[in-house]
């Protein structure tokens, strides 16, 4: 490797360590004083930079409080890129989230210290909040781009993408909002497989049996309507009515 090339290659891992520790000052002093006892200032006091560094790295102690959690969402699109093309999207999802759930290098959430607590500070700060939210979004843009890839539309013009990726992202949200409510931090895989089984079977590409006490509610209760049943299913049904 030239002297030329290894220069930059320092530089981007200088910067990589700054920023890190930025976050890790911002992680624990949140953690241990909360969100509006910690200044800027402070953060950037405790990892040893001034103000100006804090600024080139993170918009807000926000951000870099929540920083550590942007690389799960790029854990679990690796996890997704990964699964079998023939899987039904949904289905691919439900498991790249179960795969990252269950590698304890990808370090998720229930294994990884004080993430925990982080997650129930967000849920009482709405700043912290809202830029948890914006994290989720930016990992749910590249879902709907896998999404879109592996069923080989474009999701500019085809939804159905966007949809797949709405509803896994939103059955994760729902286990993390039980889990961070219900006080058990070894509860979170459990009760992410419980929200993904919420999900409509027809979505998710598995039979699923309907719970006992829906077993005679009519059609448009079950969680999808008719209208929404697969061209396979009219085109039997057209097929009848031709035949009788």
């Amino acid at each position: 490797m030239t002297p030329e090339r290894k220069l930059p290659e320092r530089r981007s891992r200088k910067a990589r360590r700054t920023r890190d520790t930025l976050a890790q000052a911002a992680f624990e002093l949140v953690l241990d004083r909360g969100l509006r006892n910690v200044t800027v200032e402070e953060i950037a006091e405790a990892a040893d930079v001034d103000r100006r560094t804090f600024s080139r790295y993170f918009t807000s102690k926000e951000a870099a409080a929540l920083d550590s959690l942007r690389g799960d969402g790029d854990r679990i699109n690796a996890a997704l890129r990964a699964r079998p093309a023939p899987e039904p999207p949904l289905l691919a999802y439900r498991r790249a989230v179960l795969d990252w759930l269950a590698d304890p290098g990808a370090e998720p959430w229930h294994r990884r210290p004080r993430i925990f607590d982080l997650l129930v500070v967000a849920e009482e700060e709405p700043t912290l909040y809202a830029v948890f939210h914006h994290i989720r979004v930016d990992a749910q843009e590249d879902s709907v781009a896998i999404v879109a890839d592996r069923i080989g539309v474009d999701p500019r013009q085809d939804i159905r993408p966007a949809v797949t990726v709405a509803a896994g992202a939103g059955a994760l949200l729902a286990a993390q909002a039980a889990w961070v409510r219900g006080g058990r931090p070894d509860a979170l895989p459990a009760l992410v497989a419980e929200a993904f089984d919420a999900l409509s079977a027809d979505l998710l590409g598995e039979p699923r049996p309907a719970p006992e006490q829906h077993l005679d509610a009519p059609e448009q209760h079950r969680g999808i309507t008719s209208t929404t049943r697969t061209t396979s299913t009219a085109e039997e049904a057209e097929g009848t009515e031709a035949t009788s």
